[in-house]
């Protein structure tokens, strides 16, 4: 199967989370990537949204790459600081986006960036399983467990 890869830059303002689910079902399409689209829309929101409402910035970067069979999908931008993955709660109106992306994504993760983070998912296409370490870790030497999640451990 072949590998693909995909970067750009957009502000961090509201409308780039619609231009990022576009961006998202676009390069999904053109690369015929057998994902579930709907499901990395919404979580390419949610990350694109979580930069917007607590980072800000001048600019964060949507990373996609298809290798194999697995797709990742990141957004990198300048804030050290990881997300959270929150409880759920009745009285706050806000706070689902991590959970979403804990529960949908088949694994998950942020790693250290040029002095921000980046924040990623996979998602394999419909019963192909877990990945099997298909992308390296910040070093370049294969996947870092302490980064990584999966559905299994973010329950």
């Amino acid at each position: 199967m072949s590998s693909f890869s995909a970067s750009i830059d957009l502000p961090p303002i509201a409308t780039s989370v619609p231009l990022a689910r576009r961006l998202v079902r676009d390069v999904l399409r053109t690369w015929d990537a057998p994902h579930d689209a709907q499901d990395a829309e919404l979580l390419v929101a949610e990350l694109v949204a979580n930069v917007i409402d607590h980072v800000g910035g001048d600019v964060l970067t949507l990373q996609l790459e298809l290798a194999g069979a697995w797709l990742q999908i990141a957004v990198v931008d300048g804030s050290a600081i990881r997300p959270i993955v929150r409880e759920l709660s009745h009285e706050r109106e806000r706070g689902r986006g991590m959970r979403l992306v804990a529960e949908i994504a088949d694994r998950w993760g942020a790693d250290d960036h040029d002095g921000g983070k980046r924040v990623w998912f996979e998602l394999s296409p419909d019963g192909a399983g877990e990945p099997a370490g298909l992308f390296s870790g910040p070093d370049g030497e294969g996947p870092e467990d302490s980064d990584r999640s999966t559905k299994e451990s973010s329950r």
